[in-house]
């Protein structure tokens, strides 16, 4: 039997494990909360509380020109503040008065930053007397490197603060604008090179961190570093001298002969690497409000056009290789109208009586008749894939906002498509696609694909260069040859023959006129995107020039861009001193049989 005495401890050993293991449960539910429920809330807050890190900025890099003069680059400027308050105080504190007092100071600030002395006292004044406690006084942003050494050696830092900053700079201006791109207020790239070499111009940010206990004071070895790493340099392929030339010239031309607009495309033969690409209206991405919004994108890359009689030359080279068609072959043209039996009718520019054109002589006038009565000698399946071979409806270089063109599948193409597609209407092209077509001709039949980037220049010295352009056998070299020496032809003996002479050198070309969609369905009436191209010299093939107008009002046939091609095509020889050509041309090709 259990007494009274002895039960009275035990339920108090009993009640007191139960207090005991009580309390531990709870312990051990807020542990589980703390650790596992709100552990990566409480980790955080640990680690804002303790952690400290200061960002380090890396500069963007730079872009040249292949000559490595410089297009764009990251400065730092800084923007000085005033204290007003740590000025008065300093002025009032009669036991220990500062070196350089508030007078004396006020114009030595003054003289280096061109101020007027008098004002910024006045200024100060004013705001102490607003605000005896204001701390903040923006004095000047933007400040360079030369006054910035000049203000710190001053050594005024109780009250004078300089905050630095990174800005973009482009030397040239407006030379090369559009090309070049820009960045907005956050330093994000938006157009041009700024955007497609992104990856390479900008830098990777670095820290500073370190640790703290609770009363703020730095753990000792808590202290790391990694330093930023600066944007590389993308170097282009463009000479900006010629650049600057194109810019210039096409400017002029295009106002010469009322037009909204013009480009100048030049490419390497040999290398299909891009060395001009000017156009007008163009921006200064150091000032884009000067400009209006729809010229700081590059036209030349985001506007595709109807090429129109320019691709009579891939119409030539389908039906050479595809239908034993030859320089001199022979089709009848009744008129300068002819209604096919399908119902489509096809007009000449010119009126004349009945023809028996040559394929030469087709596009040395440039009859649309003639080109259609060839070009229907191969099917639409082979005509299609000569288009996609010559590049249609396929990028070039990937620019920021670049259009690959149109071209539609031949199941779309009608009765009036059917012949307008043999003389560069139902598709269209830009004018780096229409370069790149005349490229593969001038080099033999061997399609190069165009490039802008040289190459880029790691802030370690490292050069990664582009992967090579795409080289591709698209017509036979004897085709290419034939095209050339009726290209040849159409310079000669065509209606823009004297306006397109170049001195010493060889030429060929071929000029196109495209209708202008309306946006309804149907074509502007009276006016034209106008374009040249051709490339030179005929027995060394270098460079090729293309030439565009947009709705040029003074003459309104491709005839408008005769002269911008020739001055273009004279600079382009200068610049990179091709030797004249050394051999005479060989004789002319009929134009009828």
């Amino acid at each position: 039997m259990t007494t009274r005495a002895t039960r009275s401890p035990r339920r108090r050993t009993v009640v007191a494990l139960a207090v005991i293991l009580a309390i531990l449960a709870a312990f051990v539910v807020r542990l589980i909360d703390i650790q596992v429920v709100k552990a990566d809330e409480h980790v955080e807050q640990s680690l804002d509380f303790i952690a400290k890190g200061t960002p380090i900025y890396g500069d963007r890099g730079s872009i040249t020109d292949a000559d490595g003069a410089v297009l764009a680059e990251s400065v730092k400027v800084y923007d000085a503040q005033l204290s007003p308050q740590v000025i008065r105080l300093l002025e009032e504190d009669a036991d220990n008065p500062p070196k350089l007092p508030w007078a004396e100071a006020s114009t030595r600030i003054a003289e280096i930053m061109g101020l007027d002395a008098e004002k910024l006292r006045a200024d100060i004044a004013a705001t102490l007397a607003e605000n005896p406690d204001s701390q903040y006084f923006p004095l000047v942003k933007g400040l360079g490197s030369e006054q910035y050494i000049a203000l710190r050696e001053l050594k005024l830092g109780s009250y004078l603060t300089m905050t630095a900053r990174e800005i973009r700079v482009y030397p040239n201006g407006a030379v090369a604008g559009n090309l070049i791109g820009y960045l907005d207020g956050t330093g994000t790239a938006q157009a041009g090179v700024e955007k497609l070499d992104d990856r390479c111009l900008a830098p990777t940010d670095g820290e500073e961190s370190y640790r703290t206990g609770k009363d703020g004071v730095i753990i000792p070895g808590s202290e790391s570093r990694t330093d930023a790493v600066n944007g590389g340099t993308v170097q282009l392929t463009i000479s900006s001298d010629l650049q600057w030339y194109m810019q210039q010239m096409i400017a002029e031309e295009a106002q010469l002969q009322g037009a909204k607009g013009g480009t100048v495309t030049v490419v390497e033969v040999g290398t299909g690497k891009i060395r001009a690409a000017a156009e007008w209206p163009t921006m200064d991405p150091n000032d884009l409000d000067a400009s209006a919004p729809n010229t700081w994108v590059s036209k030349l890359f985001s506007y595709p056009f109807e090429p129109g009689s320019t691709f009579k030359a891939v119409t030539a080279a389908a039906v050479m290789e595809n239908a034993g068609v030859t320089m001199t072959s022979p089709t009848v043209v009744a008129s300068s109208y002819e209604k096919f039996d399908n119902g489509a009718v096809i007009n000449d520019a010119f009126v004349h009586p009945a023809f028996t054109y040559t394929l030469a002589g087709a596009l040395i006038d440039s009859s649309n008749v003639a080109l259609s009565k060839f070009g229907t000698m191969v099917s639409t399946d082979v005509r299609y894939d000569y288009l996609q071979r010559f590049g249609v409806a396929e990028p070039t270089i990937g620019f920021p906002s670049e259009a690959s063109g149109l071209l539609h599948p031949t199941k779309n193409w009608d009765n009036q498509s059917l012949y307008t597609t043999t003389f560069g209407q139902y598709f269209t092209v830009t004018a780096p696609q229409l370069a790149g077509a005349y490229q593969a001709i001038a080099n033999g039949g061997e399609k190069i694909g165009l490039s802008l980037i040289e190459s880029c220049t790691a802030a370690d010295g490292t050069v990664v260069t582009p992967d090579a352009p795409a080289r591709e056998q698209i017509i036979k070299p004897e085709t290419a040859a034939d095209l050339t020496r009726m290209l040849e032809n159409v310079a000669v003996q065509g209606g823009n023959a004297e306006r397109i002479q170049v001195p010493g050198y060889r030429v060929t070309s071929k000029t196109g006129t495209a209708q202008i969609p309306d946006g309804n369905g149907g074509y502007k009436q009276g006016v034209y995107y106008t374009s040249m191209v051709g490339f030179a010299p005929v027995d060394d093939p270098q460079y090729v020039v293309v030439v565009t107008l947009d709705e040029p009002t003074r003459v309104t046939s491709s005839a408008a861009t005769a002269s911008a091609f020739q001055k273009a095509m004279t600079q382009t020889m200068k610049t990179y001193r091709v030797m004249p050509s050394s051999t005479p041309m060989d004789a002319l090709l009929p134009k009828f049989e």
